[in-house]
């Protein structure tokens, strides 16, 4: 009885888990550039930035939040920071905790626009 109580709210929290980071409510680009990015947390170390949308210039830039899971990702984004970029994106929504990122964005690709 013991062992029902502690396993199952483990298994509940794992099938959550699974199917809310690898079934996506969203999928698509943003175009901008990265205006923060670092990696948050000392438990759970994160990927973490904001994206400066902006289509006229003088115009103050919406900001879109979004998480990195992969470091060679976050290498790519590092390597992009100053340029217009393209970032690849996907939504989860409902995510269990935030060890796996503070937004519901997570990012998988970066494409730089322009040189």
């Amino acid at each position: 009885m013991l062992a029902a109580l502690i396993i199952l709210p483990l298994l509940i929290f794992a099938v959550w888990a699974a199917l809310s980071l690898n079934v996506g409510y969203e999928r698509g680009e943003r175009y901008g550039y990265v205006q923060n990015f670092a990696k948050k947390g000392v438990v759970c170390a994160t990927w973490e930035g904001e994206l400066a949308m902006t289509n006229v210039p003088g115009v103050a830039p919406e900001l879109f939040p979004f998480s990195v899971r992969s470091n060679a990702v976050a290498a790519d984004i590092q390597q992009s920071i100053g340029k217009r970029v393209a970032l690849t994106y996907e939504e989860h929504r409902n995510v269990p905790t935030s060890c796996f990122g503070k937004s519901d964005h997570y990012v998988s690709g970066v494409k730089v626009e322009e040189p």
